[in-house]
């Protein structure tokens, strides 16, 4: 998208507002499936945690994808966008058995990554197929904060654990269909991921019924320009080979699967700011937007990097600026940022705020969540409105602690 369609868009719908460019969404999930076109059957399934826009899921659907989900609403939420029931895989952590048999009746592929729940699970639908997440105790992504393989993870179960589950899907004669893994995000050695994935295999061996095996994501995208990222066609023919290799050594040709959400989506979003204010102090320039952590709050949660550009001055001299919001408390969304000179009423847009932004906004301070738009065949449609004041108070119940006169008995 160019910085005059973005401005274009703020100004028919203000701002604060998220931008997707679905031409964006298409070419990242083509780009992933021509890396694997070598594999017999290969499934993605996008991360609706990322982005759970309706309007997004049926695009993914439209495209062939399936999805991975984390919570019941999740999985409702893409029953409602028109996906089957087996282009579903339900994958949560810490859920109770109750959810998850809601999501089996339900008729989705089950994700299980707890040994109490597994054997429970287990004991009362041995018939339902059952996926297993593993914990390889590989971190493969280059963020700390977004790792989930390593040895005190909360996600998965100990590839130590191993004979554990081996005697539960025994005792219980369970159908175990799929081996999943999910080592972290910002992937940026291909060659720690091929490590776990054969680490993955080697665990595959020990069940006779697969249909499919699941490697995550976590593929790392750039946030500014020279950034690395994940060789995704590297790891495809890499990931492929091997993968071919051992459905041969398996005896049947399995689904090679992945469950990408910041790869598909990162980069399709902006999103858009308005200053309110320029505020010089004794040594920073601060642009102060309308906007805030309860918005999108990456920058502060992850240290996450968002490239940001004027769009209302894209030829201007570059200034540089400390880039705040508007919430009451520290909501730095980059500082000392060479960009080109701002000035109060200016249209910032903060790039690859595809995955985890609006997902992860909320109402603090009671502001307004902002509208969500998407751009398709160069046309922006509406896809979330703004909220309301009357959106804050929906779900509220007002208590009455007025005094209350007591009645005066008349003789």
């Amino acid at each position: 998208m160019t910085e005059h369609q973005l401005l274009k868009i703020e100004q028919e719908f203000e701002s604060p507002v998220y931008v997707y460019d679905a031409e964006k969404i298409e070419s990242q999930y083509k780009r992933l499936t021509d890396a694997f076109k070598s594999v017999k059957h290969l499934k993605i399934n996008y991360a609706v945690k990322a982005l759970s826009n309706i309007s997004i899921l049926k695009l993914f659907n439209s495209l062939g994808s399936g999805i991975d989900t984390v919570s019941i609403q999740e999985v409702k939420l893409g029953l409602a966008a028109g996906f089957k029931p087996d282009q579903i895989i339900f994958t949560p952590n810490g859920v109770s058995l109750f959810e998850i048999e809601e999501a089996a009746k339900l008729g989705v592929k089950i994700n299980i990554d707890n040994l109490s729940i597994l054997e429970q699970f287990g004991t009362k639908h041995p018939k339902t197929p059952v996926c297993i997440r593993i914990n390889p105790h590989v971190m493969a992504g280059g963020n700390a904060n977004i790792s989930v393989g390593h040895i005190d993870s909360k996600f998965g179960i100990s590839i130590h654990q191993i004979p554990h589950i081996l005697r539960i899907v025994e005792n219980t004669k369970m159908n175990i269909n799929g081996i999943h893994m999910h080592t972290g995000s910002d992937i940026l050695d291909i060659e720690v991921f091929l490590y776990a994935s054969e680490i993955l295999f080697e665990t595959a061996k020990q069940f006779k019924n697969l249909e499919f095996i699941d490697f995550g994501s976590g593929f790392k995208v750039p946030y500014k320009l020279g950034d690395i990222e994940t060789n995704i066609e590297e790891l495809g023919k890499k990931l492929s080979s091997r993968f071919n290799a051992f459905c041969k050594e398996y005896g049947k040709d399995l689904t090679l699967a992945f469950e990408p959400g910041k790869f598909l989506v990162s980069e399709s979003g902006y999103f858009l700011t308005k200053v309110n204010a320029v505020k010089q102090t004794t040594s920073t320039v601060f642009a102060q937007v309308d906007s805030g952590f309860n918005h999108l709050i990456r920058p502060m949660f992850y240290g996450s990097h968002h490239d940001i550009i004027n769009i209302s001055n894209t030829k201007g001299r570059e200034r540089f600026y400390t880039v705040v919001g508007y919430i009451c408390e520290t909501d730095t969304f980059g500082n000392n940022r060479r960009i080109n000179e701002i000035n109060e009423g200016d249209v910032l847009a903060f790039k690859n705020a595809g995955a985890y932004c609006f997902s992860m906004a909320s109402n603090y301070n009671s502001r307004f969540r902002p509208a969500e738009v998407l751009w398709h065949n160069n046309k922006a449609h509406l896809i979330r409105k703004r909220e309301t004041f009357d959106d804050i108070i929906a779900n509220q119940i007002e208590v009455d602690f007025s005094p209350k006169k007591e009645k005066q008995l008349v003789k």
